[in-house]
Parts: structure tokens; sequence; C-alpha cells
């Protein structure tokens, strides 16, 4: 019996022991994959960066007004002035659409607390008295 239980001992020993290896295995591939995403993630931020300061450069003041002057007969453009302008409350927004109800529509209650549209019995249960 000693003999047994040796043996089924040392099998899960075996056993936890490869899979504590399969376990480093994995930790360690995924430790290295989160390293090339955070390179990843930091480069794609410097690219971000010099986007940023590419289009800072580019949309200077004195330089888009160089270019209109530049371009003007051929693009025809105007410089800005204040009056091109507006306010919000000069802005006018569409009237929100009513409720749309097509033909007339009668309600009333016949004091048993059923409610009826156009004469039909929309399927309210009556109403009961509760005595207390």
């Amino acid at each position: 019996m000693k003999g047994v239980f040796y043996v089924l001992t040392a099998l899960a020993v075996f056993g936890l022991a490869f899979w504590a290896y399969r376990e480093n295995y994995a930790t360690q591939e995924v430790l290295s994959e989160t390293r090339n995403l955070q390179n990843d993630i930091a480069a794609a931020r410097a690219r971000l960066n010099v986007l940023r300061a590419e289009w800072a450069y580019l949309n200077r003041p004195d330089r888009l007004a160089d270019l209109a002057e530049t371009n003007f007969p051929r693009l025809g453009l105007l410089p800005l002035s204040p009056t091109q302008f507006g306010r919000i409350d000069e802005i006018t927004y569409p009237p929100e659409p009513g409720l749309l109800i097509p033909g007339e529509m009668e309600m009333s209650t016949d004091g048993t607390g059923v409610i009826k549209v156009n004469g039909t019995a929309m399927g309210a249960a009556p109403m009961t008295e509760v005595s207390q």
C-alpha cells in the first residue's frame, strides 16, 4: 500500500512540476507581449507629438495669412473679419414637432373607471372601492 502511495505522490509532484513549467512560460510570454504593446504605445505617442508639432507649425497665423495673400487671385480667399461671426442667440432653431394624432379623439369615463376612446373601451379593469 505504501508503494502505491509513493507512486501516486511522485506522479502528483511530476504533474505539478509540468503545470508550473507551462505557467512560467505562459507568464513570460504575456509579459513579453505587454512590453511590446507598451513600446508600441510609446512609439504611437511620439508620432502623435510630432504630428501635433507639425500641425501647429503649419497653422501659424502669419503663414496662413501669407498663403491667403499669395493665392488670393487663384482661390478668391478673403481675410476674416469680426463681422463674419455671429452670436449664439442669433441662431434660429426649427420648432419641435408636436404629437400628431390622426382624426379626432374623445376620451371619457362612464363612472366605472373604464377609459373609452371614441366609444371603445381601452381594456382598463373597472375600479372597485376598497373598504377600510
